[in-house]
């Protein structure tokens, strides 16, 4: 055996590479329509740390997008209290703007109550006053009997 130093052949790490996402995945993260976008988030792919950013502070137009719209079908779908599929069966569009929402929910078509019936029980009858609001609970049946049922112990 000698003492002098062995080379060593081991592989060495690799520099870590920011993963890049396709326009199309970080709309989705982002909860944006992509055709909605400016074109230079349509046309180049965004790294994880941009993303982040984009989160952390967003821009002018992605507040814009947020708040007006035109929003994707899951947003669509989220704000009116349905599933996805609803939107489908009613044929309503892929995307819609808050304006269009606000509309749907102030005239309260008939299958719009019948599906948020289906998602959510009791949120398909009583409106409720707000996007994104649960509507007050009406007092249920137990609570009205709980008087008569006093009286009768006594």
């Amino acid at each position: 055996m000698t003492d002098t130093p062995r080379e060593d052949r081991r592989q060495q790490p690799k520099p870590k590479k920011e993963q890049l996402l396709s326009p199309a995945t970080a709309a989705k993260k982002l909860g944006l329509y992509l055709p909605a976008t400016p074109e230079e988030f349509q046309a180049t792919p965004i790294s994880r740390t941009q993303l982040q950013a984009l989160n952390d502070s967003p821009p002018a137009w992605l507040t814009t997008l947020r708040k007006e719209g035109p929003h994707p079908r899951d947003e669509v779908s989220r704000r009116l209290g349905v599933s996805n599929s609803a939107l489908a069966r009613a044929g309503v569009s892929d995307h819609m703007t808050t304006a269009e929402i606000r509309a749907l929910l102030d005239d309260r078509p008939e299958w719009l109550v019948a599906e948020r019936e289906k998602h959510a029980p009791g949120t398909g009858i009583v409106p409720g006053t707000a996007i994104g609001e649960r509507p007050a609970r009406a007092e249920s049946p137990r609570d009205a009997d709980d008087d008569e049922f006093d009286d009768d112990t006594v």
